[in-house]
């Protein structure tokens, strides 16, 4: 997520500029940024860094330069912030594959590549795209379907698969779709019965659904937990009125 403007020599008004919105969406590196040197130079930048930089012909447009705004043989200054960015390269490659070349990859990788969609989904979410958001976590999940071949592996692939659901659930809370919210906060219950984000989640739903008395089993549960919650009492408490 970057915002940028471009700049002439000599020319104190920009000839491109992407900053109209105040939360620019995502630019993918080579598809969506193909200019060489921009490339370049937002890979060497950190979330947050403000750089300016100047790209001589070659990393820029080139002897034909790009008519009518950028002359021939241009050397061009972008001003540049790097508000957030998120690495999709394994990601990417692993949906290439085939089911069968998938299943034949090491643990550890799958298990980044679905920690990957889930930070993505996390992304989203953030900026309240809440949509896409439960598409990537839906992604997520479906990598971890794979079939352990050890009691350890299935322990490695609950422990990423649980906050995955607890998205899930509250990404469809959010969507004003409360039995799938319900659904997945009961997945993350067969994970860990004990779970009290689980709890609350699922009692938030029953509540949406006006199942009064499975919201309050679900959030007494989560209260015996989580004593002092604020929002589990909240909660309790709308569900009193």
């Amino acid at each position: 997520a970057v915002t940028y403007s471009g700049f002439l020599e000599h020319l104190d008004e920009p000839f491109c500029i992407n900053r109209y919105g105040a939360s620019p969406g995502l630019l993918k590196l080579g598809k969506d940024i193909t200019l060489r040197g921009l490339e370049i130079g937002i890979l060497t930048m950190k979330k947050g860094e403000v750089a300016r930089f100047v790209f001589m012909p070659n990393y820029a447009y080139g002897q034909m330069g790009c008519p009518p705004l950028i002359p021939p043989n241009a050397t061009v200054m972008f001003e540049v912030e790097v508000l957030d960015f998120l690495d999709s390269a394994e990601s990417d490659a692993f949906f290439k594959l085939t089911a069968e070349q998938q299943d034949t990859l090491p643990l550890q990788k799958v298990l980044k590549v679905a920690d990957s969609e889930r930070e993505f989904g996390n992304y989203l979410y953030r900026e309240r795209s809440f949509e896409p958001a439960q598409e990537r976590y839906k992604r997520a999940l479906s990598i971890l379907q794979r079939s352990p071949s050890s009691e350890a592996e299935q322990c490695q692939i609950n422990a990423l698969k649980l906050p995955v659901l607890l998205n899930l659930s509250l990404t469809y809370l959010k969507l004003e779709c409360p039995a799938r919210a319900l659904a997945y906060g009961e997945k993350a219950l067969a994970i860990d019965q004990r779970n009290a984000k689980a709890l609350f989640r699922c009692g938030q739903a029953c509540l949406c659904m006006t199942e009064y008395e499975k919201a309050q089993d679900f959030l007494v549960r989560a209260q015996r937990i989580q004593p002092f919650n604020e929002d589990i009492n909240n909660e309790l408490k709308k569900l009193a009125r």
